[in-house]
């Protein structure tokens, strides 16, 4: 019988999900065949899995974390907001439909069965599996059709740790709180809080968890001290919360653009990765004054986004920052901004919308959704600063809703390898300074990276550097630094042991 854990939180951002991908790692190394799941996932940051389906980033990452490919049964649900009150309904990696809160919320117990099914064929395939909740358990406005928290623990039959955010405050109020809304039976699931992101003595803390473990009777398994480790974030509220703003100053600066409706910024992780970089995501247009490189990302909302950028004042920005011939690159969404012209008759019926224009051409929005991991190679027109990448093979993966056309005399950037067919992808520019790709992952492929920053450094007048960074190598530093100082800091032992007495049988 599989061992299965419910990692849930007293709020968003608390952690779960690095701790999901730790337990994953620890897992791992421990010989167990680990897999992480989560019911269903809010988030803009998707990613491809080898079949061309689509799920969240989360997971992926967990994924990698347990050694195994990522399947799309391990985030069944993904929400994508479109909007304030909309969001579109990726089940099992293709799209369904779009609705706002309160259509979903009357559909989702429509989908438990199909959840439970997919669990249960996880639970079929691996030893441990690590679940994920949402939020918070305590959303009482929500609990009668919850198939994310307690629901989705009630299903899978599996004990719950609950996790605390010490950094935010209140942490022993959170504990409290939270336990005090859940309902008797599922109160008694939670057999176990961890309490993260602490920073300093925990000697300090020693009273306060004596003192919330005798008023819940549920034990504290560890303390998790704030940790400088590199790995992805769900969403976009690390960025609102300011996790990645940069103050250092690096050789080579780039500038995000923070778009209101930004997506896959996971996109940048291995060029902040890099040790002469400083990535910065920016909504101040003054922020680009300094920029060696401007990145315009993916977005869930192009146009809603593009009018974000001329209202902001950013569009205008982005052109004085092209005066000055700083390189400007658009990925995705971002690509889209920088054509001629955008023909949306899908999404939002406006027709057709001028676009910045920095690129010669035209994006039509379609009712198909492209998702596919891709292999490609660097054109050959690409531009003097930037000639060490020509023919340089990278990989990532395309998720978009539109297609877009370049205009004659217009270069590709790459070639994509498609069914052994190769397929224009991207744009260049007259002046060879910016640039447009479909590609996320881009950044990914070690040697374009460090062919991108070397070009850059010699605008500077800098000296190249030789290495290019080993970012898969890093990442699994990464995972295996957490796994480290999650043995250190939590009783794994316990975790096991809680585990093992629950172990219980799928109805």
């Amino acid at each position: 019988m599989t061992l299965a854990v419910m990692l849930q939180g007293t709020a968003s951002d608390v952690g779960k999900s690095v701790l999901v991908a730790g337990l994953c790692r620890i897992f791992h190394q421990d010989g167990l065949r680990t897999a992480p799941f989560k019911s269903q996932n809010m988030a803009l940051n998707s990613g491809i899995t080898p079949d061309g389906k689509e799920m969240g980033r989360a997971q992926i990452f967990q994924a990698e974390a347990a050694g195994i490919a990522p399947d799309v049964r391990m985030n069944p649900i993904l929400l994508k907001p479109t909007s304030d009150r909309q969001a579109q309904v990726v089940l099992m990696g293709q799209v369904a439909t779009s609705m706002d809160a309160m259509s979903y919320h009357q559909y989702k117990p429509r989908l438990r069965e199909q959840i439970l099914a997919v669990y249960q064929s996880l639970a079929g395939e691996y030893e441990a599996l690590v679940l994920e909740g949402a939020g918070s358990p305590a959303e009482i406005n929500l609990r009668d059709r919850d198939i994310v928290n307690m629901g989705m623990a009630e299903m899978a039959q599996c004990p719950v740790i609950l996790v605390a955010d010490i950094d935010r405050g209140g942490v022993f109020a959170a504990i409290y709180g939270t336990l005090a809304l859940l309902q008797p039976q599922e109160r008694a699931r939670v057999k176990g809080v961890i309490i993260n992101k602490f920073r300093g003595d925990v000697a300090l803390l020693r009273s306060g968890i004596e003192q919330i473990e005798a008023l819940t009777g549920v034990p504290v398994l560890g303390v998790m001290p704030w940790l400088d480790v590199d790995l992805e974030d769900e969403d976009g509220v690390a960025l609102q919360a300011g996790k990645y703003h940069r103050t250092d100053r690096r050789d080579i600066d780039i500038a995000v653009v923070h778009l209101p409706h930004i997506a896959n910024f996971t996109d940048f992780n291995a060029l902040a990765a890099q040790p002469d970089v400083r990535v910065r995501y920016v909504r101040d247009p003054q922020a680009l004054a300094d920029a060696d490189l401007v990145i315009l990302p993916g977005s869930k909302n192009t146009l809603g986004d593009l009018c974000w950028l001329r209202e902001s004042g950013m569009a205008h920005a982005v052109e004085q920052a092209r005066q000055r011939k700083v390189p400007l690159l658009g990925i995705c969404g971002g690509y889209q901004m920088l054509g001629e012209t955008i023909i949306d008759e899908v999404e939002s019926g406006l027709g057709a919308q001028p676009g910045l224009g920095v690129l010669k051409t035209v994006t039509h929005f379609a009712q198909h959704k492209t998702t596919t991991q891709v292999q490609a190679t660097l054109g050959s027109a690409l531009p003097d600063w930037l000639a060490d990448a020509a023919g340089l093979r990278v990989s990532g993966y395309e998720i978009h809703m539109g297609e877009t056309r370049r205009e004659a005399g217009c270069p590709p950037l790459l070639q994509l390898h498609k069914a052994g067919q190769a397929v224009d992808d991207g744009a260049i520019s007259d002046d060879g300074l910016a640039f447009g790709t479909y590609l996320h992952g881009l950044f990914d492929s070690d040697a374009f990276t460090r062919a991108l920053l070397n070009g850059l450094r010699q605008r500077k007048g800098l000296a190249p550097l030789d290495s290019a960074l080993e970012y898969a190598r890093y990442k699994t530093r990464q995972f295996d630094r957490l796994a480290e100082a999650m043995r250190e800091h939590i009783a794994i032992d316990k975790i096991y042991a809680i585990m093992r007495q629950h172990q219980e049988p799928l109805c």
